[in-house]
């Protein structure tokens, strides 16, 4: 493989993350005008048809999985795609996106902490003190909320970490499937289950009552085609043409892509315990990557970059 395609790759994987950081500003401007679950519904309905295309074109398929897998899938669907998004929405309707930024970069490190609570998994040091850095980070965030009397930003900072904790277990429950499936049937159904759970919930928010706002809807459509559609072939695209470690660091672009969206388009300032923040999340994430080898971390990230963001 030539250099100009390793380099090509890079491209395609800074673009995709930074399509993954936008997510967060599309959401603080999807939550000033629409109830979660709703908006929720309305993204998965415009990127299925989408996915469906591209697995038509691809000539795709879905594979053959049993009831067990089936049920997985339900639940990964309720907790990554619907569970993560919703979080994500109702979160930045009483914080900072510039907070919900920097806790995304927290999800390797959920990811880890649950596997070693759920799962038993036994740690090494370094991932232990990565997981105790990235906390620390979290609580400067919490810190500074609190310090300004904001009950509602240690709120929504507590939303979208179990956003974070949503797709972490959604990661988790993946390495449980008996049958491997490919990443974009796994997109395509996750859009249709969370289609179905999003669209049977939103019933109780009373969408029919809700003054839609173009601003919101706008953003509803650029989170289901650009990140959700356009991040899930740039990351592929990318991760074909570099090796899995190299792809896996990355992701760390998408809070620093989120924080900088959010300071830049939405006009938020960024505090000193923030910028701390930041930087806490960032170099344990990356510490982690580096103490953490094979292909694991790479295909949690593929899914996040292609379902949500």
């Amino acid at each position: 493989m030539g250099i100009s395609e390793r380099r090509r790759g890079h491209v395609y994987l800074a673009a995709a993350m930074a399509l993954v950081g936008s997510t967060v500003t599309a959401s603080k401007i999807i939550g000033a005008g629409l109830p979660p679950f709703t908006a929720t519904a309305l993204r998965f309905a415009i990127a299925l048809p989408c996915f469906a295309l591209l697995m038509t074109a691809t000539g795709a398929r879905f594979p053959r999985l049993g009831r067990r897998d089936w049920l997985l899938l339900a639940v990964q669907a309720v907790a990554g795609s619907v569970g993560y998004t919703t979080l994500l929405i109702a979160g930045l309707q009483r914080t900072s996106a510039v907070d919900g930024g920097i806790i995304l970069g927290t999800l390797p490190l959920v990811t880890a902490a649950i596997a070693m609570l759920v799962l038993r998994e036994r740690p090494g040091k370094p991932a232990l003190a990565a997981i105790g850095i990235a906390a620390f980070g979290v609580w400067l965030m919490s810190r500074n909320a609190h310090d300004a009397g904001s009950a509602g930003s240690l709120t929504g900072n507590a939303l979208i970490l179990g956003a974070v904790a949503c797709e972490g277990l959604f990661i988790l429950l993946n390495k449980r499937l008996r049958t491997p499936v490919a990443p974009l049937a796994l997109s395509t159904l996750m859009a249709g289950f969370g289609l179905a759970f999003s669209a049977l919930v939103c019933l109780v928010e009373a969408p029919w009552t809700v003054s839609l706002t173009p601003a919101a809807l706008l953003a509803v459509g650029y989170y289901a085609l650009v990140p959700t559609v356009g991040g899930f072939l740039l990351w592929y695209a990318g991760a074909a043409r570099v090796d899995g470690a190299e792809a896996a660091m990355f992701t760390a672009l998408a809070p620093v892509s989120a924080v900088l969206l959010a300071a830049g388009l939405l006009g938020e300032a960024l505090s000193a315990s923030q910028l701390a923040g930041m930087a806490c999340v960032l170099g344990a994430a990356l510490a982690l990557g580096r103490a953490r080898s094979g292909p694991a971390p790479v295909q949690a990230r593929k899914r996040t970059a292609s379902t949500r963001g």
